[in-house]
């Protein structure tokens, strides 16, 4: 089917919830996908960070044909293969970054996107406040503190969760239950604990938040959260969604920053381009759910379990950390040089180039990267965000530099 034709039976039976670019990608390999005319273009895009291992990978082909030819989907009701080697290997990659006699183990939740699992989080963290209440004979906390700017996903509840009133409104009456703080402001989230007294059962916050333009926590802010989260019986939940699964080098964006969460939430890169999504907790935060409290008929399915398994034993064992460390600190160094560009954020493959005056403006910059057969993306009207396959090499991202300078100084 042409694109023309393809078009037009979108704009006639969907629903318009996304400004289309002009172009329809028919395949793809690696770092490149192609459409139905034939043009290449290098992935800067990697569905929103979501094709962690490139398009199309081996491992990750095999292992989805393997499995539609052995059994598809049975339900949670029954055991089925992979699944507990996947939650024992998200557990080891949780506790990576600890000291041995500090290691815990981790239990999951097995959900088909990141709003899922943090859904999931929410709902764990209340349920934790309330068993505990009842022991302790008091009123349960029921509010869960967010960072302003954040992002946690477009079911009612998440929506609920973002901190970004722009998104909230056309939507409002939202679910209550949710506090905003600043992001890096450790002192204003001190006052909201002092002026909420025993209310806050939990901060969720993103390591390095995504969607507003690639903006880290940084080390003494999250030690700060844990530390208050520690003093008031709160749960620290980290939404690794973006972030995690070597998006940032390490197997989670919290490792950088010398603080362990009790709950995180993953999704996005997990299963390599398939929906997949889990919530992780310590066990004895996890514990809290019995059989009924929470469900999911597609979660953890047969086919889900075997991209995850296959995407995170590649992953784990084709030494991406040192590869995703190496070629983002090239991408970064690179975008600092080029003209308009005032400043770099992130870390690994999760980047944003900021641009100043002058500048075009960012929709336009990727409007022409399509033309010059470049995916960008942008967050905002002067922001780039760059989230490529993790088999980005330093080799593409000099066809990047080279093409996007020559869009900047146009």
């Amino acid at each position: 089917m042409t694109f023309d034709q393809q078009k037009q039976l979108e704009d006639a039976y969907l629903m318009h919830t996304y400004g289309r670019k002009g172009v329809q990608l028919v395949s793809g390999k690696g770092m490149t996908v192609v459409d139905d005319a034939g043009n290449e273009y290098l992935d800067f895009v990697s569905g929103v960070g979501a094709v962690s291992l490139g398009h199309c990978h081996p491992a990750l082909a095999e292992a989805l044909q393997h499995q539609a030819e052995t059994l598809i989907h049975v339900s949670n009701y029954y055991y089925i293969e992979k699944r507990g080697e996947v939650a024992k290997l998200l557990s080891e990659l949780l506790s990576a970054a600890l000291p041995e006699k500090d290691e815990v183990t981790w239990k999951t939740f097995f959900a088909n996107t990141g709003a899922e699992a943090n859904e999931c989080a929410i709902k764990l963290a209340r349920l934790h406040a309330r068993r505990v209440a009842e022991e302790a004979g008091v009123e349960p906390a029921r509010t869960i503190v967010t960072l302003k700017r954040s992002f946690h996903g477009r079911t009612l509840a998440t929506l609920a969760a973002t901190a970004q009133p722009a998104k909230q409104e056309a939507f409002q009456p939202l679910p209550g239950g949710f506090a905003y703080s600043p992001i890096n402001d450790i002192e204003a989230l001190r006052s909201l604990f002092d002026q909420m007294k025993g209310q806050i059962c939990a901060v969720m916050v993103e390591p390095i938040q995504g969607e507003c333009g690639v903006h880290p926590c940084t080390p003494e802010f999250l030690a700060g959260v844990r530390s208050l989260c520690d003093e008031n019986g709160a749960l620290l939940i980290a939404d690794e969604v973006q972030c995690g699964i070597f998006r940032t080098g390490k197997p989670f964006g919290f490792q950088h920053l010398g603080v362990t969460p009790d709950i995180v939430t993953i999704a996005k890169g997990v299963a390599g381009g398939m929906p997949t999504g889990m919530c992780a907790a310590r066990a004895d935060i996890a514990d809290t759910f019995q059989p009924g409290d929470h469900g999911s008929t597609f979660g953890g399915s047969c086919l889900a379990v075997a991209a995850a398994h296959a995407t995170l034993t590649t992953l784990a064992q084709g030494g991406f950390e040192d590869h995703v460390e190496e070629v983002g600190a090239y991408l970064r160094e690179k975008l600092a040089a080029l003209p308009h560009v005032i400043e770099v954020r992130g870390y690994g493959l999760m980047v944003a180039a900021e641009l100043g005056e002058g500048a075009p403006a960012a929709g336009d910059v990727v409007a022409a990267g399509l033309d010059a057969g470049l995916l960008l993306n942008t967050t905002g009207p002067t922001t780039l965000r760059f989230l490529p396959p993790l088999v980005c090499e330093k080799t593409h991202i000099d066809v990047l530099v080279e093409k996007l300078g020559a869009i900047l100084a146009s």
